[in-house]
Order: C-alpha cells, then sequence, then structure tokens
C-alpha cells in the first residue's frame, strides 16, 4: 500500500463523498478473500492496514493445540513455545507473512474493490441525499427525452434519474433543458432497481406545491387535510384554518390568484378546487361537490351518504364522466349517493 493509493482514498472522500474507513474495509475483505484462495479457505489470517503510517501487513493465524490435526490453522504447543515462551493452548499465534505472489494480489483485489466500492459508495451518497428529499419537491433539469418509451432523463443535482412515462402528466411534453418540479416518491435501498422514483402525478406534488407557495401553510396557521387528484385533469385539496380570522380558501388562491395561479401553472393548466374543510361531515361533503350548489346531505351510515341537489345542478356535482363526485368521495372519504330533487 503505497502513498498514492492512500491520496486516491481521500480524493475519493473529498470528492464523491466516500468515507475511506469504506473503502479500507472493502478493501481488507477483498483482500482477505484473495488470500485465503492463495493458502487455502481453512486460513486464519489478520490484515493490518494503518492509514495514518500509509502501511499494510498480513498476519498468519494459528491456534495452539496439544495435537495438530490441521496444520493451516493449528500449531503445536512445542512450536508456539519456539516462537514466545508467553504462548499457552488455545492462544492464537501470530506470524507476518510477505509471500511473494503478495504485491500482484493486492493490486488486483484493489483495483477490483475499489471500482465495486466507488459504485456502491456513490450509490449509498445518493441514496442518503435522495432520503432528505423523501417526499419533497426537487426541481431538475431535462437531460434526455426518449422518443419511444416516452421516459425522460433528468439531472436532480445529485445525479441523473429517471421520470417515467407513467410518472408524467398525460400530453405532457418535455424538451432537453426544460426545468420541472417532481416529487420524490421512493428512494430505493436495494442494490437492484432505480435508486429513486419521481413523480409528477402523485397528489404530494400538489399539497408540496402549496407548502412552499402559501406562508401560512408554512407557519401552521393553515392546515392541508387531503388532497385528491386525476393528474392532468382535475384535483381538490382540503384545507382550514387555525385562526377565525385567517380564511383558508383565500389564503390559497392569493391576491388576483397569483398563489394558485402559479401550480396550475406548473400543472399545465390541471384545475384546482380549494375546499373548505370542516369537522362536520355533512358540510365536509357538501363543500367537497363544489362548484355545484348543495340543497342536502344525510348520511345513511357511517361511511355512506346520499347527496340531494336542484336538477340544474346534478350533472355539475356528477362531473364529467363522474369525475367531480369521484374525487370528491376519494378526498372526504365517504361514498357519496347524488340525486336531483
Amino acid at each position: 500500500m503505497n502513498k498514492e493509493f492512500f491520496i486516491a482514498l481521500d480524493l475519493l472522500e473529498k470528492e464523491k463523498g466516500i468515507p475511506k474507513e469504506y473503502m479500507l474495509e472493502k478493501i481488507e475483505a477483498a483482500l482477505l478473500s484473495a488470500l485465503k484462495k492463495e493458502y487455502g479457505n481453512s486460513t486464519m489470517m489478520r490484515i493490518s492496514i494503518d492509514p495514518v503510517k500509509e502501511d499494510m501487513r498480513v498476519y498468519l493465524q494459528k491456534e495452539v493445540v496439544e495435537e495438530v490435526t490441521n496444520p493451516q490453522c493449528e500449531i503445536s504447543l512445542e512450536e508456539a513455545k519456539a516462537i514466545s515462551r508467553r504462548n499457552t493452548l488455545g492462544k492464537i499465534v501470530e506470524t507476518e507473512v510477505k509471500p511473494k505472489n503478495f504485491r500482484r494480489l493486492s493490486a488486483a483485489a484493489a483495483k477490483s474493490v475499489i471500482i465495486q466500492g466507488i459504485r456502491e459508495g456513490e450509490r449509498k451518497v445518493m441514496q442518503d441525499a435522495y432520503e432528505s428529499k423523501r417526499e419533497e419537491i426537487i426541481t431538475a433539469t431535462v437531460s434526455k427525452v426518449d422518443p419511444i418509451n416516452g421516459n425522460v432523463v433528468l439531472e436532480t443535482g445529485t445525479s441523473h434519474a429517471v421520470l417515467l412515462k407513467s410518472e408524467q402528466i398525460p400530453e405532457e411534453e418535455f424538451f432537453v433543458g426544460d426545468k420541472i418540479k417532481v416529487f420524490v416518491q421512493e428512494v430505493n435501498r436495494e442494490a437492484r432497481g432505480p435508486l429513486v422514483t419521481l413523480s409528477r402525478v402523485h397528489p404530494g406534488l400538489v399539497r408540496r406545491m402549496f407548502e412552499l407557495e402559501v406562508p401560512e401553510i408554512q407557519d401552521g396557521i393553515v392546515i392541508v387535510k387531503g388532497v385528491a387528484r386525476e393528474a392532468g385533469s382535475r384535483t381538490k385539496i382540503a384545507v382550514m384554518s387555525r385562526e377565525e380570522d385567517v380564511d383558508a380558501v383565500g389564503a390559497c388562491i392569493g391576491t388576483h390568484g397569483m398563489r394558485i395561479g402559479g401550480i396550475v401553472e406548473e400543472l399545465k393548466g390541471e384545475k384546482i378546487d380549494i375546499v373548505k374543510y370542516s369537522e362536520t361531515p355533512e358540510e365536509y361533503v357538501a363543500a367537497a361537490l363544489a362548484p355545484a350548489e348543495v340543497k342536502s346531505v344525510t348520511f345513511t351510515d357511517d361511511r355512506a351518504c346520499k347527496v340531494i341537489v336542484d336538477s340544474d345542478q346534478l350533472s355539475l356535482a356528477i362531473g364529467k364522466e363522474g369525475q367531480n363526485a369521484r374525487l370528491a368521495a376519494r378526498l372526504t372519504g365517504f361514498k357519496i349517493d347524488i340525486k336531483s330533487e
């Protein structure tokens, strides 16, 4: 182990964030495996790596026994006493070994494990970076668009990651150089599979956008109680205020609709209904069915209710292909049956 080798480990730690101790552990394990192949699998060995002195030594270990049955890992008491009078039965005797092909073995093993260690180390560093952003929004730059499957490769600042076609807003188009906001949905801790799952269709994207855009939500005055979303078409978000003089819905809309307008623009024109949350289920269901006007809400059991609207409000309450009623049911958690008088 020469000086240049330890300098290289220092550079790895500085430039890629891979701890030197992590790499040394990997190298030690690789060298031990390589040397056991040379000396036999039952051989006991210890490798000592001193990064301060920039030195590495290999020791052959043998247990002191009365009768030797395996010379690879045992030594007689007589031979052990010849090495040192302090050796007794059961003690481990170490002798330094310097095999002729040690330099070749160490170089090959170190090279192999460094390559693997760099990959694993980089992945771990990226995993930790993404983990701190899990269920948050990050801004990424489009670096490649696959014309066949529609997947988009993004430069996230930490690494490159793929935004799958299934996680894109329907009919959304991307071009190289575009800056877009994505929701960090999952971080994969397994060696296989994608490192991170990014999404633009997850309801969490809308929730986080409002949290970033509305100071009252950041301050905890306005609380987001729920989000129901059909990406690219419509979202319903329920909010409540913890202070009587603060209008939760108005705070989310902003002056002249500036706050909600920025979010709608980022979501490529997706409609957003801001619903005033209520602890009273009847009021909550009525609000969730906006923009339709509800005449009455009657609960038939704990999780289901019957809603009455004027005949001219029926199609509005149900929505195109049942979307308004479907999102309201998803937002409130109640089964909603809508009827006209």
